[in-house]
C-alpha cells in the first residue's frame, strides 16, 4: 500500500522525505481520484484556488458531458500543434548553436525518470520526485523537470519549491530579457536599425559577455555590465526589461539564442548548486538536455486527452469566476450551471 511504499523509499530520513510520505499516505483521492468527483462540492473558493485540485474537479464532474468531451478534445489537438511548432523552434535554435559552436550536437544526457502524472494531484507528483531524490536536497541539487505543455511541470515546480530547503525556480525569461536590452542598445549606439542580421556570432559572443552571474549584495543575481548599462536584473526585472523596445525584439533575440541562455542558465545553476541551493529548472528536454544533472524528470500522460481536459477545465474556471465576480457566496448548484454556461459558450465560438 501507499505508507508501505513511502516507508521503503523513505526509509528513516525526516525533512523533506516525511512531505512525500504524509502526502501519499493522506491525500483523499490518489491515483482514484476520477472515481470520487461526489467528495468535492463546486464552490467559489475551489474555483479561487486555481489549482490541480480545481482543475481535477471540474473533470471529474464534467467528464462524461458529451460538450465537454468534444471541447477538450480541440483543447487537446490545438496544444499538441503548438507543441509541436514549438518544438521545431527550438530544435532549429539548438541546431544554429551547434553550428555557432556555442554548444555540443549531442551532449551526455544522464536518465531520465518519467513519472505518468494521470489521476495524480501535484502534490503525489512532487512526492515521487522527492522520494527519488534521496538526500541531494541537504546538500543541494540541480533538478530538470520537463514534458509537454499541460502536464503541470509549473504546478509541481510550485509544490517542489514550497517544501525543499533553500529551493529556487529558475527562468530563461530575464536572461532572454537581459541580452535583448543590450542587443537594442548596442543597436542605438551604432544609429542601426534592430533586426535579425544583426545579431551575428561576433555579437551575440560579445553581449554574452556583458552578462554576469553571482553573489551581489549577498544574494545570487545576473549583473548587465556594458553597452551603457551597470544594472541587476533583481532591480529592474519590471521596470527597464519590460520596456516596450525590449519586448518587441525579445521573439528576434530568442531564435538566435537559444545556445547562448541554455549554456549560461547551466552554469548559473550550477553555481547555485555549489552554494547548497537547489534549483528547479522546467521546461523542453531541446534545451533542458544541456544542463548537467543526474536529478532529470519527465512528466507524462498516457491519455493525451487528459492534457485537453485540464486546458477547457482552467477556461471554465477563469471565465466562470469572472461570471461569478458579483455573487458572494454561490451555491454548488449556481457554479456548476455558470462552469456549464460558460463551456457552452467557448464550444460555440
Amino acid at each position: 500500500n501507499t505508507r508501505t511504499m513511502m516507508s521503503s523509499l523513505c526509509g528513516s530520513s525526516k525533512g523533506w522525505f516525511s512531505y512525500a510520505f504524509d502526502t501519499l499516505s493522506s491525500f483523499p483521492y490518489g491515483t482514484t481520484y476520477f472515481k470520487q468527483p461526489a467528495l468535492i462540492p463546486l464552490t467559489k473558493p475551489l474555483l479561487e484556488r486555481g489549482d490541480d485540485l480545481t482543475s481535477n474537479t471540474i473533470i471529474a464532474t464534467f467528464v462524461n458531458d458529451p460538450t465537454f468531451c468534444d471541447f477538450a478534445q480541440k483543447e487537446m489537438e490545438a496544444i499538441l500543434a503548438r507543441d509541436a511548432e514549438d518544438g521545431d523552434k527550438l530544435a532549429a535554435g539548438i541546431k544554429q548553436a551547434v553550428e555557432k559552436g556555442v554548444v555540443e550536437a549531442e551532449p551526455p544526457v544522464e536518465p531520465v525518470c518519467k513519472i505518468d502524472v494521470a489521476g495524480k494531484s501535484a502534490d503525489v507528483v512532487a512526492a515521487e520526485i522527492i522520494a527519488a531524490l534521496g538526500d541531494a536536497p541537504s546538500k543541494g541539487c540541480v533538478l530538470v523537470l520537463q514534458g509537454l505543455s499541460g502536464t503541470g511541470k509549473g504546478t509541481t515546480v510550485a509544490k517542489l519549491q514550497a517544501v525543499l530547503p533553500r529551493a529556487v525556480s529558475w527562468s530563461n525569461g530575464n536572461v532572454f530579457r537581459s541580452l535583448t536590452l543590450l542587443a537594442v542598445s548596442h543597436c542605438e549606439s551604432k544609429s542601426v536599425e534592430f533586426s535579425a542580421e544583426v545579431l551575428t556570432p561576433e555579437l551575440l559572443a560579445e553581449l554574452m559577455q556583458c552578462l554576469h552571474f553571482g553573489k551581489y549584495n549577498e544574494k545570487f543575481d545576473i549583473r548587465i555590465q556594458g553597452e551603457g548599462h551597470d544594472l541587476l536584473v533583481s532591480e529592474v526585472a519590471n521596470t527597464t526589461l519590460k520596456e516596450p523596445r525590449v519586448g518587441k525584439a525579445i521573439p528576434t533575440v530568442a531564435k538566435h539564442t537559444q545556445g547562448e541562455v541554455i549554456k549560461f542558465a547551466g552554469a548559473a545553476a550550477e553555481a547555485m548548486r555549489a552554494d547548497g541551493m537547489n534549483v528547479l529548472m522546467e521546461g523542453r528536454a531541446q534545451t533542458l538536455d544541456y544542463v548537467r544533472t543526474p536529478h532529470r524528470f519527465e512528466l507524462t500522460l498516457a491519455e493525451p486527452l487528459i492534457i485537453g481536459q485540464r486546458r477547457a477545465a482552467q477556461r471554465m474556471m477563469g471565465a466562470t469566476l469572472s461570471a461569478l465576480k458579483d455573487v458572494a457566496e454561490p451555491t454548488d448548484p449556481q457554479v456548476r450551471a455558470s462552469l456549464m454556461e460558460e463551456l457552452q459558450k467557448m464550444a460555440a465560438a
